[in-house]
């Protein structure tokens, strides 16, 4: 990661007040979180030692409804990552109008080196920390990097025990058996994948004759390389956190997937060349995702990005100089509040669900989703042409705009 994310969301949001043309009040309002939680993790070890773990809970605004956002398990977690998270979570909500607010949760561990007893333990004593933060009507969270089902089933079941009753709507990303949404596990990749078909198409490029390379390869980059397989896009590269592998006719990424779930990691796949993550960054390719980590295009690497097209599978994966410079360079980007909103518009989804104990089909949730992410793709380009404006600036302020909306229209208690 460079920089600081929290920079980066600050100077959005900057640019997005002056170009609506609002004052520094509303700026200041929005600049800051408006509720946030650091706590101690005590973990008793498997071999009965004593370790403490920092934990975050940032709920950058509620106006617009509930607060939601992912939970993060990684070693790097810090309160400014977090908060940076959180606001980028509010636009995202506001852009694909679901009735919610933005926040982010973090924890410092690195999950590969504690058993699956000691993450329980974290997880449920995490959530008892923050019990008093969240709920169906206050704070939603779900899983992200570090996290999945499983940890949703432990924050939901702690919570509920200490309310007295199931609680299903407490988080979203839950197993199917206990009230998860059929279709929310490859939610955030099927929608970056139906919007950067779009794109491809804004740019005049035909799927079947273009090449994507895919930084990432969890919860988001898999199922994006799988789908953009099946679109007909050639996949030449895809990378992990150990490493990458590439080829210039394409990657069977079918054989992939089943090599990663024998070994754990891309690394190794036969029939394909090795390759580091920055050199991915770098390809030759039409289409780059990154669905990785923030931060990864930065100053020191946005001159050599030769793809056409940037759809950005991960939370600010581009730094505020990165995007000056692509944009400079004529390249493309399709900002994260849009591209990998997938994810918590089917979270809502299983909210709504969960709340009404009513459940979708598959079918039902896929073809809602493709409705709102084509919508938003439509209405951000739009934007952006009517007014000149990069997809990032012409996403960013839209979304601004409904939050400084909601705030004016409520008022300011007291």
């Amino acid at each position: 990661m460079t920089g600081n994310p929290l920079d980066d969301a600050r100077s959005q949001l900057r640019e997005a007040i002056d170009l609506l043309g609002l004052d520094e009040g509303m700026y200041e309002l929005l600049a800051a979180p408006r509720r946030e939680i650091t706590v101690s993790i005590p973990l008793r070890r498997d071999d009965g030692s004593v370790e403490v773990i920092t934990g975050h809970r940032v709920q950058h605004n509620y106006s617009r409804g509930p607060g939601k956002g992912g939970l993060r398990y990684a070693p790097d977690v810090n309160l400014d990552e977090v908060r940076a998270l959180a606001m980028w979570m509010t636009w995202k909500c506001a852009l694909l109008d679901v009735p919610y607010g933005g926040a982010k949760g973090g924890v410092a561990i690195d999950p590969r080196h504690y058993s699956v007893a000691e993450l329980e333990r974290v997880t449920r004593r995490y959530t008892s920390e923050i019990a008093p933060l969240i709920g169906p009507a206050h704070d939603i969270p779900a899983p992200d990097v570090g996290t999945d089902e499983q940890t949703m089933a432990w924050m939901m079941d702690t919570y509920s025990v200490n309310f007295g009753h199931t609680v299903l709507g407490v988080v979203t990303g839950k197993p199917i058996s206990l009230g998860g949404s059929l279709g929310r596990a490859s939610a955030t990749s099927r929608g970056v994948v139906i919007v950067a078909l779009q794109a491809l198409a804004h740019v005049g490029l035909d799927p079947r004759a273009a090449t994507a390379a895919v930084q990432g390869f969890g919860k988001v980059g898999r199922g994006a390389a799988r789908f953009l397989a099946d679109a007909g896009v050639t996949v030449r590269a895809v990378s992990d956190q150990y490493g990458g592998v590439q080829h210039a006719d394409g990657l069977d990424v079918a054989a992939l997937e089943a090599h990663v779930d024998a070994t754990g990691s891309v690394v190794g796949f036969a029939g394909a060349e090795p390759i580091e993550n920055p050199d991915l960054l770098e390809l030759d390719v039409d289409l780059l995702v990154p669905a990785a980590v923030e931060g990864v295009i930065n100053g020191s690497n946005a001159e050599r990005v030769r793809a056409r097209l940037v759809v950005e599978g991960a939370n600010g994966p581009t730094t505020a100089e990165a995007d000056a410079v692509l944009a400079e360079r004529g390249v493309v980007v399709v900002p994260d509040i849009l591209a990998n909103a997938g994810g918590v518009i089917v979270s809502y989804f299983e909210w709504v669900q969960a709340n009404q104990a009513y459940w979708w089909t598959e079918d039902e949730v896929e073809g809602r989703l493709a409705d709102r992410m084509t919508a938003a793709w439509q209405h951000v380009l739009a934007h952006s042409r009517s007014l000149d404006l990069t997809l990032r600036a012409a996403a960013t302020s839209l979304a601004v705009k409904r939050v400084a909306d909601a705030h004016l229209q409520r008022g300011l208690y007291p």
